[in-house]
């Protein structure tokens, strides 16, 4: 009998497993039993730092940069252009988003214990920005936000006039089945998601904000050098930060190098190339400009493979949403050099044209998160580094503008407001 229970043992126990992993739909005996542990417990950083790096290339825009909430408007774009010429030269906080031709940082950084006045960060010897950055608090600026981090900014658009089309895709005609059109005089909810529904997943970087020590400022606004590199240590210091508030900078999440886009005609589409940067982890391009004869008739192309408006994917990214959308062919694949917009889309006609080379996002925090979910993680400091390069250019412009860095101090741009006076002077 005895023989017969121990025989009887292991099958009760083969059914307990089967009914807990009924219960977990399906998982594992092991697995249903973690998965009902509790979560680990997750405090903020006592200390959080931003930072943001972006290289522009081409004639730059300010609100072109994938910054803005809404679509810019054409004569928005074109004023931010004639205030271009003499922003150059100048290193103001908010560059990274404004789109202008250059190398760009801002860094923002924060305490929960205190409002903070003033921050040094010493960068490597190779950035060529000693003595070290003195970052102030902004005089006036909004208070700091409640929430420390939101997963994903909203972005809001605001319901233009007349009518709206979208084509996408790379290649030398219009796919069948494109575009898609909308007459706003008549479209319902369900129309307009079918042009502006986009993907987007840009978190908080660098910001300006009350008790919140940034760089540049009106005390240091000193121009990040040509061929400055920030891969190596760095250390925030301060009154009210950790002692130990130390981290290196990967090569991986340095500055980006200029995106030098090329433009050709092949008869029926416009050819766009570039070469390849060694950190970048995909791609995407978007054009935007007005079908001729007709004012309101705003017409948008994107490189993905699915429909997108491609409105807030010119911006920063996670990593994980980057990967996410190269395997959904949204994105460009790290290796791609070009890409074709038919003639078709613009009928011929100039349009706005972006390409932005996704770099990797860094997020570092000390100590590191503990393995034992039991154990809670209580950061003393964080870091986030965020990466990209973006280049500008007149869809139809042969040939490419020089990067920033290819041109003479204070050299402005080609001619770049009479190619864009007959794009918008209508």
């Amino acid at each position: 009998m005895t023989h017969h229970r121990n025989r009887r043992a292991p099958l009760a126990q083969a059914a307990s497993c089967a009914l807990v992993a009924l219960v977990a739909i399906g998982a594992p005996c092991g697995s249903a039993l973690a998965q009902a542990q509790p979560p680990q417990k997750v405090l903020p950083p006592e200390a959080q730092a931003w930072i943001d790096l972006a290289t522009y290339s081409g004639f730059g825009m300010p609100g072109m940069g994938g910054g803005g909430a809404e679509a810019p408007s054409a004569m928005a774009m074109l004023g931010g252009l004639l205030g271009s010429a003499t922003g150059m030269n100048t290193n103001r906080f908010g560059h990274t988003r404004s789109g202008l031709a250059g190398r760009w940082m801002d860094v923002t950084v924060a305490s929960r214990k205190q409002a903070l006045n003033e921050v040094t960060l010493t960068l490597p010897a190779g950035a060529g920005l000693s003595p070290a950055l003195s970052l102030k608090s902004p005089k006036a600026a909004p208070p700091a936000p409640h929430e420390e981090e939101r997963e994903v900014e909203p972005v809001e658009h605001e319901k233009p006039k007349g009518k709206v089309s979208l084509y996408w895709g790379c290649g030398e005609t219009v796919r069948p089945g494109q575009p898609r059109t909308v007459d706003f005089a008549s479209a319902l909810p369900q129309d307009l998601a079918q042009i502006f529904t986009g993907r987007r997943a840009t978190q908080r970087g660098a910001h300006s904000a009350s008790g919140r020590p940034l760089w540049p400022n009106e005390g240091d606004a000193r121009m990040v050098p040509r061929e400055a590199t920030l891969a190596g240590e760095m250390n925030v210091a301060g009154a009210g930060l950790p002692e130990n508030f130390r981290f290196t900078l990967p090569p991986q999440q340095d500055l980006m190098p200029p995106l030098e886009l090329q433009q050709a005609d092949s008869g029926n589409a416009t050819q766009l190339a570039w070469g390849s940067l060694p950190t970048a982890r995909g791609y995407f391009a978007a054009a935007m400009g007005g079908r001729k004869g007709d004012e309101a008739h705003m017409v948008l192309w994107v490189s993905s493979e699915l429909p997108d408006s491609g409105l807030g994917l010119v911006d920063y990214q996670t990593n994980a949403s980057v990967d996410r959308w190269l395997k959904d062919k949204v994105l460009m694949p790290a290796g791609t050099t070009r890409c074709a917009i038919p003639k078709e889309v613009f009928g011929g006609e100039g349009a706005m044209l972006r390409l932005i080379a996704y770099g990797s996002e860094l997020n570092l925090a000390y100590p590191p998160r503990p393995t034992d979910p039991r154990v809670t993680w209580a950061p003393q400091w964080a870091v986030k580094v965020r990466v990209k390069s973006v280049a500008s250019a007149v869809l139809g412009m042969e040939g490419g503008a020089r990067p920033a860095e290819a041109r003479p101090e204070g050299e402005r741009p080609p001619s770049a407001i009479d190619r864009l006076r007959g794009l918008f002077g209508r």
